[in-house]
């Protein structure tokens, strides 16, 4: 019995003993610089158990990470720095031989946000540092914010995901978030190449911004229009082609409740009106409605002009604007649409949606269609405005050549303002005329 007694109790000392010696690991360290923060990532084994403190005397300022028992399993002769915030990540003397000590070291005094995160999306736990601060120069071929020239139409471009968020992955592992940042980037240079627009992209690199900030940051910049960019996926390869999404009824009238709470984002989304207090709030419900259901028609109006255009060089998917109640459609300031640019879960589509001559064929369509939308409703105040086209309806005996000469303008100029891809034209077609060149 003894003999038996002293066995259990060895066991039951083995079982204590597992947990204690047990490590946690880090399998993987990931960087995201953007504008203005870099986000560390730590992929993790297990949930992380870890502690910090700062250095701050002297330069470069130290962020120093202790994590309770764990290996490091990277190399970290692999990582290389691609922020200009963080300078390099190193080990340091450990507290103890079961643990592992991380330095990362600031160029910038900072103050660190740090969460541990569980398994989702694809990844396991993580221990996630966010340190605010400019951390990646803007891309010379996007505005900023203050390169922005007052009065020409603005169009907020918004490449989806982004960062550690890869959004949908094709069958030949094409991320989706590399598709539609390569799409964004050539419809900004053929917007910003349009004497009447200007193009401001929502993220220019690859980094991730919070869904809800996205049409926030449009409406800082009181944009004309918001354009999301992504491509969609589905469980089976079949589905394919691009469709158009707009703001639904209920989660317009959702938003309009949270927006009249805020008073920051209220006076943006009044552009200017001051919001009226107390017993005059009403006003403020009914301006915001008014913009609300502007916003909505316009669109609508703007989604079908470019389905238009997109139903010439692609598959359509859906070929009406749909209605959805989607995180990025939340702005009651300016009309907004989310393209779906094709199906990358489609392995053809996949294929198209990776190559670069595809790419343009897909921002020329978009910009043609925004341009045209512009042109049918231009903003007061702007070129487009100013330029406002003549219409002509064709009668017997008129050609293109007739008319260029009529309105002292050119053939060329008529077939590109009305996108006509020959000269012939038929009796009763309406025309849109060009300024004189």
């Amino acid at each position: 019995m003894q003999r038996l007694i002293a066995v259990l109790f060895s066991l039951m000392l083995v079982g204590f003993a597992v947990p204690v010696t047990a490590k946690n690991t880090i399998d993987n360290i990931r960087m995201w610089p953007s504008p203005d923060r870099t986000r560390v990532v730590f992929d993790m084994g297990e949930e992380p158990a870890y502690s910090y403190f700062q250095l701050n005397q002297s330069h470069p300022y130290r962020l120093v990470v202790d994590f309770t028992q764990t290996d490091l399993k990277f190399n970290l002769d692999r990582f290389e720095s691609n922020s200009l915030l963080v300078k390099t990540i190193r080990t340091s003397t450990p507290q103890n031989a079961n643990s592992t000590r991380l330095v990362i070291e600031l160029n910038k005094l900072i103050e660190p946000v740090i969460q541990s995160l569980g398994p989702q999306g694809g990844y396991g736990h993580r221990l996630v540092i966010d340190l605010p601060g400019q951390s990646l120069k803007r891309d010379s071929a996007a505005l900023s914010a203050e390169d922005l020239q007052e009065r020409k139409v603005t169009v907020a471009i918004d490449a989806g995901h982004g960062g550690e968020d890869p959004g949908s992955i094709g069958p030949r592992g094409t991320y989706e978030k590399d598709v539609v940042l390569k799409i964004a980037r050539a419809l900004a240079s053929m917007i910003n190449s349009d004497p009447g627009m200007q193009a401001y992209l929502i993220r220019s690199d690859d980094y991730y911004v919070d869904l809800n900030e996205r049409p926030r940051k449009a409406e800082r910049i009181n944009a004309d229009l918001f354009v999301s960019i992504h491509a969609d996926a589905f469980v089976t390869p079949q589905p394919r082609g691009a469709s158009i999404w707009i703001l639904s009824n209920r989660r317009a009238t959702s938003e309009m409740g949270r927006l009249l709470e805020n008073k920051e984002r209220l006076s943006d989304v009044l552009a200017g009106v001051e919001p009226a207090a107390n017993e005059q709030e009403f006003l403020n419900e009914t301006l915001v409605s008014m913009k609300m259901d502007h916003a909505m028609l316009s669109g609508y109006e703007a989604a079908t002009q470019v389905l238009s255009e997109l139903g010439r060089i692609t598959k359509m998917h859906k070929k009406d604007p749909q209605h959805a109640s989607l995180a990025v459609l939340t702005s009651t300031a300016m009309p907004s649409m989310l393209v779906e640019t094709g199906f990358i879960s489609n392995p053809t589509e996949e294929q198209l949606l990776a190559s670069n001559q595809h790419q343009q064929k897909l921002a020329r369509a978009i910009y043609q269609g925004v341009r045209g939308y512009f042109m049918r409703r231009p903003p007061d105040g702007t070129l487009f405005a100013k330029n406002r086209a003549s219409r002509h309806v064709v009668r017997s005996g008129e050609s293109l050549s007739i008319l260029a000469q009529r309105y002292n303008t050119s053939v060329r100029a008529i077939k590109s303002h009305n996108n006509l891809d020959s000269s012939v034209i038929r009796i009763g077609q309406v025309l849109e005329i060009p300024s004189p060149e």
